[in-house]
């Protein structure tokens, strides 16, 4: 049986067409589609439709892709649809308050954090950077603030030494349409019954830049394996090697030894190169093996088989360093 509210859904990547694929799944009533321009991508630079804009033409779902609401006449066709309630989920543009009001129970957002922890772009990200144990998923009721709304319900997962920001997405995806449904599955209770953020514990997730991706490798050995885990598949962390710009994909701490050189070895030295990984000296006395990487111009592979033909690149002695060195 179709659940009787009209609902108007706001997002763009990924993340958020799998939120709106549950809602069909689960015979909601999605009357229309908020969603980003489409924006030229890949070598040609075509125009590319969001991944939310695609499944919602597979759906025959009506699609509006304001520039802005500002607009009087892209809020006039919101008003056109009669919505309950807008679900919005990784959208991009901030709902004035006109748009917040709009609907009979105003917005919802599927925040991808424990608030009030991580507010901003890129929680998933910062919670993995951050060396966080735990995250999660906020349902939240939206306000004219930046993710400061009443939390209607939270649901958490642990955050594993594995997880790179994909994968972690792909979990919380799914956690978070199961608690989207929950509170849609009874609105009204989970709105009379919200809760204000605390004060204390307030976070920024801050949107990512490419000049972070760049390692540092005078930082921690577990510094740079979370980094390198939060910035995988995007935008890829890199470092330089014999001029040549190196992507490095998945690392983990060396536990096997600790350094005790005198004088203190170079940080960004290649100490060992074999199958397990290619082993490189950090900051704090510590290392870190690199178990996949891409060259330019190739794609990612394991240590272990870019050592076939680059291993006079790869060599022991050789330094990783910035563009620079």
């Amino acid at each position: 049986m179709t659940n009787p509210l009209r609902i108007i859904f706001a997002g763009t990547p990924a993340f958020a067409a799998n939120h709106l694929q549950s809602l069909v799944e689960r015979d909601y009533n999605v009357v229309g589609v908020m969603t980003q321009p489409d924006r030229p991508a890949g070598r040609g630079k075509r125009l590319q439709a969001s991944a939310v804009k695609s499944l919602a033409e597979v759906h025959e779902i009506p699609v509006m892709q304001p520039h802005s609401l500002k607009d009087d006449e892209a809020v006039e066709a919101l008003r056109a649809l009669t919505p309950d309630v807008m679900v919005v989920v990784a959208y991009g543009l901030i709902l004035p308050e006109r748009v917040l009001e709009l609907p009979r129970f105003g917005c919802l957002n599927v925040h991808a954090s424990l608030l009030p922890a991580w507010r901003g772009a890129a929680p998933i990200h910062r919670a993995i950077a951050s060396g966080d144990a735990t995250t999660g998923v906020t349902i939240m009721q939206m306000d004219a603030g930046l993710d400061t709304g009443d939390m209607l319900l939270t649901s958490s997962v642990a955050i594993r030494d594995d997880h790179t920001t994909g994968s972690l997405t792909d979990e919380l995806a799914v956690l978070g349409s199961d608690a989207l449904d929950t509170v849609l599955s009874a609105l009204k209770h989970h709105q009379a019954r919200a809760v204000q953020q605390p004060d204390s514990g307030v976070s920024y997730a801050h949107k990512i830049s490419k000049a972070e991706a760049e390692i540092d490798w005078s930082e921690p050995a577990n510094v740079i394996c979370r980094r390198i885990a939060a910035f995988n598949p995007a935008p890829v962390c890199f470092s330089f090697l014999n001029g040549q710009r190196v992507k490095l994909w998945l690392a983990q701490v060396d536990e096997s030894s600790r350094i005790t050189s005198n004088p203190p070895s170079t940080a960004g030295e290649i100490v060992e190169s074999s199958k397990r990984g290619i082993v490189v000296n950090c900051g704090d006395d510590s290392r870190l093996v690199i178990q996949s990487l891409q060259l330019p111009g190739k794609s990612p592979v394991s240590a272990a088989d870019a050592l076939n033909g680059n291993a006079e690149l790869l060599a022991i002695g050789n330094h990783f360093g910035s563009s620079t060195d």
